[in-house]
Protein backbone atom coordinates (compact mmCIF):
# COMPACT_ATOMS: atom_id res chain seq x y z
CA UNK A 1 0.00 0.00 0.00
CA UNK A 2 1.24 3.22 -0.67
CA UNK A 3 2.06 5.89 1.60
CA UNK A 4 -0.07 9.15 1.25
CA UNK A 5 -0.94 12.57 2.85
CA UNK A 6 -4.67 11.99 4.11
CA UNK A 7 -6.44 13.89 1.62
CA UNK A 8 -7.92 17.14 3.55
CA UNK A 9 -10.00 18.53 0.69
CA UNK A 10 -13.59 17.15 1.85
CA UNK A 11 -13.27 17.57 5.46
CA UNK A 12 -14.99 21.05 6.57
CA UNK A 13 -12.07 22.75 8.37
CA UNK A 14 -14.13 25.59 9.79
CA UNK A 15 -14.90 26.61 13.33
CA UNK A 16 -17.91 27.68 14.79
CA UNK A 17 -17.95 30.50 17.35
CA UNK A 18 -19.01 29.34 20.44
CA UNK A 19 -20.93 33.17 21.11
CA UNK A 20 -22.35 34.29 18.07
CA UNK A 21 -22.54 30.32 16.42
CA UNK A 22 -21.57 31.33 13.26
CA UNK A 23 -18.63 30.82 11.28
CA UNK A 24 -15.40 31.99 13.35
CA UNK A 25 -14.05 35.84 11.73
CA UNK A 26 -10.35 37.22 12.75
CA UNK A 27 -10.16 34.27 15.19
CA UNK A 28 -8.81 34.77 18.60
CA UNK A 29 -7.32 31.50 20.16
CA UNK A 30 -6.55 31.99 23.80
CA UNK A 31 -4.12 30.11 26.34
CA UNK A 32 -6.61 27.67 26.69
CA UNK A 33 -6.99 26.58 23.27
CA UNK A 34 -10.54 27.46 22.64
CA UNK A 35 -11.14 29.85 20.04
CA UNK A 36 -13.68 32.51 19.08
CA UNK A 37 -14.37 35.57 16.60
CA UNK A 38 -12.08 38.40 17.85
CA UNK A 39 -15.03 41.01 18.56
CA UNK A 40 -16.89 38.27 20.06
CA UNK A 41 -14.31 37.25 23.00
CA UNK A 42 -13.56 41.14 23.02
CA UNK A 43 -17.19 41.91 24.04
CA UNK A 44 -17.59 38.85 26.81
CA UNK A 45 -13.91 40.37 28.38
CA UNK A 46 -15.45 43.61 28.88
CA UNK A 47 -17.86 41.62 31.64
CA UNK A 48 -15.80 38.78 32.57
CA UNK A 49 -12.40 38.23 31.54
CA UNK A 50 -13.14 34.07 31.60
CA UNK A 51 -13.54 31.78 28.41
CA UNK A 52 -17.00 31.04 27.74
CA UNK A 53 -16.15 27.01 27.86
CA UNK A 54 -14.23 26.60 30.04
CA UNK A 55 -14.52 29.24 32.81
CA UNK A 56 -10.66 29.84 33.01
CA UNK A 57 -9.72 33.35 33.92
CA UNK A 58 -7.72 35.92 32.11
CA UNK A 59 -6.74 38.63 34.72
CA UNK A 60 -8.96 39.51 37.01
CA UNK A 61 -12.55 39.55 37.53
CA UNK A 62 -13.72 42.23 39.72
CA UNK A 63 -17.24 42.83 40.89
CA UNK A 64 -19.96 44.91 41.84
CA UNK A 65 -20.48 44.72 45.35
CA UNK A 66 -20.98 48.16 47.37
CA UNK A 67 -18.41 49.85 49.58
CA UNK A 68 -18.26 47.76 53.04
CA UNK A 69 -16.07 45.46 55.79
CA UNK A 70 -15.40 42.28 56.67
CA UNK A 71 -14.21 41.38 60.33
CA UNK A 72 -12.84 37.94 61.04
CA UNK A 73 -12.85 36.63 64.82
CA UNK A 74 -11.97 33.17 66.16
CA UNK A 75 -14.24 31.38 68.62
CA UNK A 76 -13.91 28.32 70.90
CA UNK A 77 -17.77 27.86 69.86
CA UNK A 78 -17.74 23.44 68.09
CA UNK A 79 -19.35 23.31 64.70
CA UNK A 80 -20.67 20.32 64.16
CA UNK A 81 -18.39 17.74 62.20
CA UNK A 82 -15.68 20.17 63.51
CA UNK A 83 -15.36 18.85 67.11
CA UNK A 84 -11.72 18.98 67.29
CA UNK A 85 -11.39 22.62 66.72
CA UNK A 86 -12.76 26.23 67.55
CA UNK A 87 -14.65 28.09 64.26
CA UNK A 88 -13.87 31.61 62.15
CA UNK A 89 -16.31 34.19 63.11
CA UNK A 90 -16.98 36.39 59.91
CA UNK A 91 -18.81 39.64 60.08
CA UNK A 92 -19.66 41.45 56.77
CA UNK A 93 -21.65 44.88 57.40
CA UNK A 94 -22.48 47.52 54.65
CA UNK A 95 -23.67 50.94 55.39
CA UNK A 96 -26.38 52.30 53.61
CA UNK A 97 -25.65 53.87 50.09
CA UNK A 98 -26.95 54.87 46.52
CA UNK A 99 -26.08 52.59 43.45
CA UNK A 100 -23.51 53.04 41.05
CA UNK A 101 -23.14 53.22 37.47
CA UNK A 102 -22.09 49.46 38.10
CA UNK A 103 -25.41 48.63 39.33
CA UNK A 104 -28.89 47.78 38.42
CA UNK A 105 -30.28 50.98 39.19
CA UNK A 106 -27.80 53.88 39.56
CA UNK A 107 -28.86 56.78 41.72
CA UNK A 108 -30.88 54.52 43.37
CA UNK A 109 -31.12 54.06 46.79
CA UNK A 110 -29.61 50.49 49.27
CA UNK A 111 -30.32 49.51 53.05
CA UNK A 112 -27.11 48.85 55.21
CA UNK A 113 -27.10 45.64 56.18
CA UNK A 114 -25.31 42.93 58.13
CA UNK A 115 -24.21 39.12 57.61
CA UNK A 116 -22.65 36.38 60.07
CA UNK A 117 -20.99 33.47 58.83
CA UNK A 118 -19.06 30.57 60.08
CA UNK A 119 -15.64 28.28 59.03
CA UNK A 120 -14.41 25.80 60.70
CA UNK A 121 -10.79 26.82 62.17
CA UNK A 122 -8.71 24.32 60.97
CA UNK A 123 -6.57 24.07 58.03
CA UNK A 124 -8.91 23.81 55.69
CA UNK A 125 -11.27 26.38 56.80
CA UNK A 126 -8.53 28.85 56.87
CA UNK A 127 -7.53 27.88 53.04
CA UNK A 128 -11.30 28.94 52.62
CA UNK A 129 -11.28 32.28 54.67
CA UNK A 130 -8.28 33.31 52.73
CA UNK A 131 -9.85 33.10 49.37
CA UNK A 132 -13.21 34.51 50.98
CA UNK A 133 -11.00 37.23 51.88
CA UNK A 134 -9.93 37.25 47.85
CA UNK A 135 -12.76 37.20 47.08
CA UNK A 136 -14.33 40.21 49.32
CA UNK A 137 -11.64 42.27 48.45
CA UNK A 138 -12.27 41.88 44.66
CA UNK A 139 -16.03 43.31 45.25
CA UNK A 140 -17.33 39.45 43.85
CA UNK A 141 -19.03 38.48 47.99
CA UNK A 142 -22.04 40.57 47.27
CA UNK A 143 -24.20 42.41 44.87
CA UNK A 144 -26.96 45.08 44.30
CA UNK A 145 -30.56 43.03 43.32
CA UNK A 146 -33.59 41.47 44.30
CA UNK A 147 -33.34 39.47 47.13
CA UNK A 148 -34.49 35.68 47.00
CA UNK A 149 -35.48 35.58 50.59
CA UNK A 150 -37.41 37.96 51.10
CA UNK A 151 -38.50 39.43 47.24
CA UNK A 152 -37.50 43.40 47.61
CA UNK A 153 -35.43 45.07 44.57
CA UNK A 154 -32.46 47.23 45.04
CA UNK A 155 -31.20 45.02 48.21
CA UNK A 156 -27.40 44.06 48.76
CA UNK A 157 -27.45 40.08 48.27
CA UNK A 158 -25.02 37.19 47.95
CA UNK A 159 -23.27 36.69 45.01
CA UNK A 160 -23.64 32.71 44.74
CA UNK A 161 -20.82 32.08 47.18
CA UNK A 162 -22.27 30.14 49.48
CA UNK A 163 -21.78 30.68 53.41
CA UNK A 164 -22.82 29.36 56.09
CA UNK A 165 -24.77 31.52 58.09
CA UNK A 166 -26.06 29.41 60.69
CA UNK A 167 -24.05 26.96 63.41
CA UNK A 168 -26.43 24.06 62.71
CA UNK A 169 -29.04 22.61 60.84
CA UNK A 170 -26.97 21.07 58.57
CA UNK A 171 -27.09 22.31 54.64
CA UNK A 172 -31.23 22.76 54.77
CA UNK A 173 -30.71 25.58 57.34
CA UNK A 174 -27.56 27.09 56.19
CA UNK A 175 -25.62 25.21 58.61
CA UNK A 176 -23.50 22.45 60.15
CA UNK A 177 -22.98 19.67 59.58
CA UNK A 178 -22.51 19.83 55.68
CA UNK A 179 -18.76 17.41 54.88
CA UNK A 180 -18.72 18.78 51.41
CA UNK A 181 -19.15 22.75 52.18
CA UNK A 182 -15.35 23.18 51.95
CA UNK A 183 -14.74 21.51 49.26
CA UNK A 184 -18.06 23.11 47.26
CA UNK A 185 -17.12 26.55 48.50
CA UNK A 186 -14.11 26.44 47.18
CA UNK A 187 -15.08 25.42 43.47
CA UNK A 188 -17.73 28.54 43.40
CA UNK A 189 -14.85 30.33 44.53
CA UNK A 190 -13.20 28.75 41.48
CA UNK A 191 -15.58 29.85 38.99
CA UNK A 192 -15.49 33.41 40.13
CA UNK A 193 -11.43 33.13 39.48
CA UNK A 194 -10.91 33.42 42.97
CA UNK A 195 -8.16 30.35 43.63
CA UNK A 196 -4.90 30.54 45.96
CA UNK A 197 -2.77 30.20 42.54
CA UNK A 198 -2.45 34.01 42.24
Amino acid sequence: MENTPNNLSNVDCTEDCAICLDTIEKKKTLTCLHSFCTACIDSVFKLKPACPICNTYFGEYTGTQPEGTMVVTRSWLKLPGYEHCGCIVIEYSFPAGIQGPEHPNPGVRYSSTSRTAFLPDCQEGEKVLKLLRKAFDRRLTFTIGRSVTTGLNNVITWNDIHHKTNVEGGPQCFGYPDPVYLSRVQEELRLKGVTGDD
